[in-house]
């Protein structure tokens, strides 16, 4: 075959270059007619992509499997491979998954694992004390015991100021003696006299940015021996930050140094038939202004703090036959405007302390309009006196309804004694026909009603 010319060979790729453009302006063009001007197949709900013939799927595992590997790096390697096609399904076959870094998701993905078998386990953290001030925005650390540190892990820096949002959790891209480069910019000031540490955690399972991901049937496992504590607005056992449209159902998280599975400004998020065990604070912590999430058939058991804890600004979700057992607090705590919420069908029992408690917020940060009904909540508190839920604040427009209330136990074990306990600044609430077994059925701190006042 004779040999191009140099112009003959940049015609020839020109060529190609359209002939592939015009592919995808074809494609394009059929998609857009399909589904609706300007709508793009990347953008559209899993449900829809997942409804074209030939989803993209890849199996991983530590054998028999497309990718063969060990750890987070052979799963993100088939997730990213999937991702770049559009979207499909990635299998993770049985066994145990070393996580050096998150399994990080991406839109249109389904990860699917065989349901108690597959098991991604968080690596023994290293810690550090940063040795210069971190600053907002840099994007590397100095740390005075670089040991254990090293490029590709999942990092996160804080300070004894940082609180919530303001920890930063990302990836290590490279590293020269004690100071490494992160992919993220600090949040916030990481200062040396505020005790600026880092640490190599990180949520084992994270979406962050993201529309129709899918997680099904894995178990996480935190080892909680081995790492510090994240907090739960920055990470999770599974933990989304504007992950609209996810599906977490079938998994099991245990015994991860935070929260077992938490979104935030995560709207219609479907948590459904999960397990969160044995986990440091929180079980399930929907918050920062997630809209409309479904959070159904669930267990919250033995978690350190609240089973089932809604955080700021939940609206219009809906929470309905969860488990919320043996928890470190509260089985259900509601709070900062978390207004127009459904939870029906829950059993709540065996928590430290009430039930079902309404957190402390006035009338404009209060969470108004929330119905409760069909739950059972039984034998909760470890002191003698507690209610079964508590309401503070200043909410209005509760409705209790066909709520069973009772304990179980006999002579000093009982400590549920109140059913339902409403204090002083409460709004107008209705408390409709409920089964309760308690000394005290309704203790009402408010001044007394009118006649005809909707408060009872």
């Amino acid at each position: 075959m004779p040999r191009m010319s140099q112009v003959e060979r940049r015609v020839r790729f020109g060529a190609s270059v359209a002939a592939a453009l015009g592919i995808v302006l074809l494609a394009t063009a059929a998609r857009a007619g399909d589904e609706g001007p300007g709508r793009d197949e990347q953008q559209l709900p899993f449900a829809m992509h997942s409804a074209m013939t030939d989803l993209p799927t890849i199996t991983v595992g530590r054998s028999d499997a497309d990718l063969i590997g060990a750890d987070n790096r052979a799963l993100q390697a088939a997730v990213d491979y999937v991702a770049g096609l559009g979207g499909g399904v990635v299998l993770i076959g049985e066994g145990e998954y070393q996580m050096r870094d998150s399994l990080h998701l991406r839109s249109n993905v389904t990860v699917r694992g065989v349901r108690g078998k597959t098991i991604l386990r968080k690596a023994k953290a290293a810690e550090s004390p940063l040795a210069m001030d971190g600053d907002f925005g840099e994007q590397q650390i100095t740390v005075t015991n670089p040991s254990g540190f090293e490029v590709g892990m999942g990092v996160a820096v804080w300070d004894d100021r940082s609180g919530g949002f303001h920890t930063t959790v990302g990836r290590i891209t490279g590293g020269r003696g004690d100071t490494f480069a992160i992919d993220a910019p600090l949040m916030a000031d990481c200062m040396v006299s505020n005790d600026a540490r880092a640490a190599t955690v990180f949520p084992v399972v994270s979406g962050v940015d993201i529309r129709g991901a899918r997680v099904e049937d894995l178990v996480i496992d935190g080892n909680k021996e081995e790492n510090p504590y994240l907090n739960g607005c920055r990470g999770a056992g599974i933990y989304l930050y504007r992950g609209f449209g996810t599906v977490i159902s079938g998994c099991e998280v245990r015994d991860y140094h935070g929260d077992g599975i938490s979104f935030q400004q995560s709207n219609d998020v479907t948590v459904a038939d999960c397990i969160s065990e044995g986990n440091t604070h929180l079980g399930l912590h929907p918050g920062s202004g997630s809209q409309r999430p479904v959070v159904r058939g669930n267990v919250a058991r033995r978690n350190g703090t609240d089973g089932l804890f809604l955080c700021w600004r939940v609206r219009h979700g809906s929470f309905e036959d969860n488990v919320l057992e043996e928890n470190g607090q509260f089985g259900i705590s509601i709070g900062h405007k978390d207004s127009d919420n459904l939870l029906r069908g829950n059993t709540v029992v065996r928590n430290a302390s009430n039930g079902i408690f309404f957190r402390n917020e006035d009338e404009a940060m209060a969470p108004h309009r929330n119905r409760l009904e069909a739950n059972v909540i039984e034998d909760n508190g470890r002191e003698p006196g507690t209610a079964a839920i508590r309401v503070r604040g200043e909410p209005s427009g509760l409705i209790f309804e066909g709520n069973v209330i009772r304990d179980s136990r006999t002579g000093a074990e009982q400590t549920q004694t109140v059913g339902i306990l409403v204090e002083p600044e409460v709004g107008p609430i209705r408390i409709g026909s409920n089964a309760i077994e308690a000394g005290t059925v309704v203790e009402d701190r408010r001044e007394a009603a009118p006649a005809g006042d909707s408060r009872r």
